[in-house]
């Protein structure tokens, strides 16, 4: 639940002859907001124009005027929720948005020179910073909550239903393309005995992930995922591909298929979207992650075709959303040791990217995807492992 991010009162911003304002009005009506209601998801003004700004920059706008303190909303997740279940962002269209647009689908955002951005932007704020807002693993994408209660057991039930995925065994040889903090290749080693490489474009997960897992047979590198040119096993990529870009789809799928053993399985973790021709989000693009790119069903399809047989696809996009919460609520309790440091609008944008993103899986306009490929065709059938307890876990692994 939002305060007020200014901890002021909220004077009521109403310009009843603005068209604006009234246009607002109708169109959060739709979605069964009100503006200067009473009920969580409603919207609070708290600075003017806030509508003529909205109008002008669509979601970017949005973003930014939160970001300012110009509006606020109780329960800010449940608002963009509403928000996107009744479609409001396909009226709000700027002109302006128009050369995004375009850049996004004319140009390649994320080739080798530029792939390096969202590293430095994104992932390099600081380990004491994403330590804070993490689980202990420091697992930076989704969990698995079927029968989890907490955060942490969620991300070790994601990790485990991973490596049951892979059918990993003792002794095998694992790629991670986007490691991150090593969650997923330190779980691997380990409870299933495998070797792990993985590859990040942050220095900064790279040095901890080396230090947090010095005693394991497991390597960093700081490396691109397009310079891979080894054999494996088994391979994996863990909400790594919405940096990937549309443009690099198939090369991504190339590199994967050189990399792993004919009889290997390669499994593939990512957020996605409901629609093929859309493009990303300018305020996620401009804030959070620069030059990401959500892919489509069919975008996937489409570069895995020839190269990879689809054996599963499994979507838990929902799961997001409670991750998204609890990772909101780790936040809110570590931010005064960082406010000094970050400041005030840096604490509104990044409470604004969780729980807007936490409304968007909410409302089922993105999932979250695991697809598991082989290369040949699993002979006889690949059978999807469901989730099993903590004490099924040793059957098979390493403990």
């Amino acid at each position: 639940m939002e305060s007020n991010p200014t901890n002021k009162p909220s004077p009521a911003f109403i310009s009843p002859d603005s068209s604006a304002h009234q246009l607002m009005v109708d169109l959060l009506e739709t979605a069964d907001i009100e503006i200067g209601g009473a009920r969580p998801w409603d919207m609070h003004l708290n600075a003017p124009h806030v509508p003529e700004r909205i109008f002008a920059d669509g979601s970017l706008g949005l973003g930014e005027a939160y970001m300012d303190g110009a509006w606020h909303s109780p329960q800010l997740d449940e608002f963009i929720c509403r928000i996107l279940r009744a479609r409001l962002d396909q009226h709000v269209q700027p002109l302006k948005l128009i050369f995004h647009s375009m850049k996004a689908r004319l140009f390649n955002l994320q080739n080798s020179k530029r792939a390096w951005k969202v590293g430095e932007a994104h992932y390099d704020l600081g380990n004491d910073f994403y330590t804070a807002m993490l689980d202990p693993r420091m697992t930076y994408t989704c969990g698995y909550w079927k029968n989890a209660h907490n955060l942490a057991d969620a991300q070790e039930a994601k990790l485990d239903l991973i490596c049951r995925k892979l059918e990993l065994k003792p002794g095998m040889r694992v790629l991670d393309i986007g490691c991150g903090w090593g969650s997923f290749m330190g779980y691997a080693a380990q409870h299933y005995g495998v070797e792990c490489v993985g590859v990040t474009i942050s220095k900064e997960q790279a040095e901890w992930a080396r230090q947090r897992y010095s005693g394991l047979p497991l390597e960093f590198r700081l490396q691109d995922y397009r310079d891979i040119d080894e054999r494996f096993d088994r391979i994996a990529s863990v909400g790594m591909f919405e940096h990937v870009g549309r443009k690099n789809h198939r090369v991504f799928m190339e590199v994967a298929a050189q990399c792993l053993a004919d009889d290997g399985l390669f499994l593939l973790h990512t957020i996605g979207k409901n629609e093929r021709n859309t493009v990303p989000d300018p305020w996620i693009d401009r804030y959070i992650f620069p030059n990401g790119d959500l892919p489509s069903i069919s975008q996937i399809g489409d570069a895995a075709g020839g190269l990879f047989v689809t054996e599963d696809l499994h979507n838990f996009g929902s799961d997001y959303d409670k991750t998204l919460m609890a990772w909101h609520v780790n936040f809110e309790a570590a931010w005064p040791r960082f406010e000094a440091k970050l400041g005030e609008r840096f604490y509104r944008m990044w409470r604004y990217y969780l729980l807007s993103c936490a409304g968007a899986f909410r409302s089922r306009e993105i999932q979250l995807w695991q697809w598991v490929f082989s290369k040949q065709g699993v002979i006889g059938g690949y059978n999807r492992p469901e989730y099993v307890s903590e004490a099924g876990r040793s059957n098979g692994a390493i403990s």
